[in-house]
């Protein structure tokens, strides 16, 4: 006999990478990492992959106010002095970068997160776009993308972004239940999201993304019944159902509520297979973990053509093999290495205005490390594998994954079922040999 649902929470409800890259930093062997070495590996990288294009990765840290929820790198001030200097010094660390490569690189997506991108007037985002662009080529299908923050995001942000070669935004919303954003501090009306919304669809974005998030504090059924009632008024294009992570020793902004305040574990449970069901009903399609698109969204096609790609900009469409992060706390992927940024925007800004990449630690690639990122990223963006492909260390793995039904063997090859896409996570973690460790303290946050 299968386990109950309740049997299932229990058993995997654990903490589990998000596995948007591998292995993930915590596993990241940092000692061995060379900067000098890495700047090698750049050029390298680039000669073999850099006509395949670059994904940019920005990270803008400002905002005006702190939202206890989030697990971000921001800074928190009303200053906007910052923005000139911060942008400037961006592209003095893009350009260290351009001067590495052989020719003109290829950029194929551009995103930027944050903090808030929307805290930058649009006049010095627009500075920031074309002296990314001054250098180098678009590639034939480019995206760009960013995260608007509803509250502030003004039609000049979306007016001149689109103009800048700009379609598709991502507004954060989490919920629309009044306690709920009262507790989080992100606050912001049903009637601001419609219309940042209509303006997007008025200027010609042809994606809208709404980040919707369940077990945030006083969070109950009734308020995530009615936040997707109100998403469904709107109907955007993509939607990221997130699980939050409460990690108040990582994020002390997350002491602002505790614990007995938020949904139990079988209550979060319950708030994510509503809302699951919730979206599916309203005609939405499940695109790897936590993510939903409507089914003529190109997340879809991606999916179905075996293209659908991840990496630490969630899912995209755009698989490849060069990921550049600008900016305080950006992670590069280069495929044969990782590196990260310092921090601080102190220290950030110290090192580009010394000329020197403002990175601070990083991991460099293995065979094996390769391959097993191969097989996450299978599992996370395909949902299946090829049974031939694994270890026999995975086998007992597989084969209880297959008895609690989280997994089904078809025609040679393993396949996530529908009680197996909400324990995607764990799916992953059979092929993560580091997994096992015995680690100091909680890590990762919980599966579900």
């Amino acid at each position: 006999m299968r386990p109950s649902e309740q049997q299932l929470l229990k058993k995997y409800d654990v903490p589990v990478p998000r596995y948007t890259s591998y292995p993930t930093v915590p596993d990241w062997q940092t000692d061995s990492f060379d900067l000098d070495n890495y700047l090698n590996l750049v050029k390298e990288s680039f000669i073999r992959h850099g006509q395949e294009g670059i994904s940019l990765y920005i990270h803008l840290p400002y905002c005006e106010s702190l939202c206890t929820y989030c697990g971000c790198n921001t800074r928190i001030t009303v200053n906007h002095a910052v923005e000139k200097p911060y942008i400037e010094a961006v592209l003095k660390e893009w350009y260290q970068y351009i001067s590495l490569f052989q020719e003109r690189p290829i950029i194929k997506e551009i995103h930027l997160g944050g903090g808030t991108p929307t805290f930058f007037s649009p006049e010095y985002l627009r500075l920031l776009i074309a002296g990314l662009l001054e250098y180098a080529d678009l590639y034939h299908n480019y995206e760009f993308s960013f995260e608007g923050h509803p509250g502030n995001t003004t039609y000049e942000h979306l007016k001149v972004l689109h103009e800048v070669g700009f379609s598709r935004v991502s507004f954060g919303i989490q919920d629309f239940d009044e306690k709920v954003q009262v507790a989080i501090n992100r606050r912001q009306s049903f009637e601001q999201v419609e219309q940042v919304t209509r303006w997007a669809r008025e200027i010609g974005y042809n994606s809208v993304n709404y980040d919707l998030i369940y077990g945030l504090p006083f969070q109950t059924l009734d308020s995530i019944h009615n936040t997707i009632d109100y998403v469904a008024e709107l109907m955007p294009d993509r939607i990221a159902y997130y699980s939050y992570a409460h990690v108040p020793w990582k994020r002390p902004g997350q002491r602002a509520y505790s614990e007995k305040d938020l949904p139990s574990q079988e209550e979060k449970r319950v708030l994510n297979q509503f809302g699951q069901e919730r979206l599916v009903q309203l005609g939405y399609q499940l695109v790897g973990m936590d993510h939903f698109a409507l089914p003529d969204d190109s997340l879809i096609e991606a999916m179905h053509n075996g293209e659908l790609h991840r990496n630490f900009m969630g899912y995209t469409t755009n698989p490849g093999k060069l990921l550049i992060g600008l900016g305080v706390s950006s992670i590069s992927d280069i495929h044969i290495a990782y590196a990260q940024n310092v921090k601080s925007v102190e220290g950030y800004m110290e090192k580009v205005n010394a000329g020197v990449l403002p990175v601070f630690k990083g991991h460099q690639m293995t065979e094996e490390d390769i391959q097993t990122k191969a097989q996450i990223l299978n599992v996370a963006c395909q949902k299946y594998f090829d049974l031939e492909s694994v270890s026999e260390t995975a086998l007992p793995a597989i084969e209880e994954l297959i008895a609690d039904g989280l997994l089904d063997i078809q025609g040679g090859y393993c396949v996530v079922t529908e009680t197996g896409n909400q324990y995607l996570r764990n799916v992953c973690s059979i092929f993560d040999p580091n997994f096992a460790k015995v680690r100091e303290g909680k890590v990762f946050s919980q599966a579900v």
